[in-house]
């Protein structure tokens, strides 16, 4: 990007020409495999992330080792832009990739594997960087088989800044267990609820009939008969009538994650924005 605004500053490119190149430089190409757009997090306020889940375990380990050698400064150190996160990541392909990737251990890069929720985040510095103004998600559980999913989701939240407060099991089968936690919740001012349900998918719409702020419903492949594979629970959450339910794909706990992300962020600016018009 220097040597771009150099050439742009020395009069050797035109402005279009500056522009273009500045804009290519925002996706790094990982041979033919993948490209990386490394300005996302600038662009939408999230970094981007690997889905490991449906690529070859050699494509995947070839798009991370050149992640880091394209990261590499003039004395061979790394220095990692943002975080990289891998979802989908199984136990298994996991070890293997901290077999593989050990060579990496002397660059200062760690590895933060939720094995509940698929995920690994290769990071160096601090793994969360959380900023009290983008406000608190609050994330539930209807039973105990979601939590991966919610896992999943909590981990996107955190790394893009926001505090989570999360509660599990707390499905209509024991509703009693669920008020107080909805209680707390709002009491903490959470602005967005995510909610994973499997089976009928009947909690989301208990809890938005209770709240006057967004809810963000995720269907989980939990279930079995007519319910198998998550689809009754997402024909219920489609169906739902409590009004202003949003649903997401099934076991889409990262695009809840990041949908209620672009949420609260979305409310923090226009915050600052009243205070800045107001002072």
């Amino acid at each position: 990007m220097k040597e771009i605004l150099k050439s742009f500053a020395n009069g050797e490119i035109s402005l279009e020409r500056c522009e273009t190149l500045l804009k290519a430089q925002n996706v790094m190409q990982l041979d033919e495999i993948a490209n990386f757009d490394t300005s996302r997090t600038d662009r939408t306020g999230f970094p981007e992330a690997i889905l490991a889940e449906s690529k070859s375990y050699d494509d995947l380990l070839h798009i991370i080792k050149r992640f880091f050698e394209k990261e590499l400064d003039d004395d061979g150190n790394i220095e990692l832009s943002e975080n990289i996160i891998i979802t989908r990541l199984s136990k298994e392909r996991y070890k293997l990739l901290m077999n593989d990737l050990s060579c990496f251990s002397d660059k200062n890069i760690k590895f933060d594997y939720n094995e509940n929720g698929k995920i690994l985040i290769i990071y160096q510095g601090s793994l969360t960087d959380i900023n009290p103004d983008y406000g608190k998600i609050g994330i539930v559980t209807a039973g105990t088989s979601d939590i991966p999913i919610a896992e999943e989701a909590k981990t996107v939240i955190e790394q893009g800044g926001c505090e989570v407060l999360s509660s599990y099991d707390i499905g209509v089968a024991g509703i009693h267990r669920l008020f107080p936690k909805i209680a707390y919740m709002i009491e903490q001012e959470v602005n967005v609820i995510i909610v994973c349900a499997g089976m009928e998918g009947a909690l989301p719409s208990v809890i938005a009939g209770l709240v006057d702020i967004p809810v963000i419903a995720v269907p989980t492949s939990v279930g079995y008969g007519i319910g198998a594979g998550g689809k009754a629970a997402l024909y219920s959450m489609l169906q739902s009538c409590a009004p202003g339910l949003s649903v997401v794909n099934i076991d889409n706990g990262f695009g809840a994650g990041v949908c209620a992300l672009t949420i609260n962020k979305t409310i923090s600016r226009n915050i600052n924005r009243f205070k800045e018009n107001n002072k």
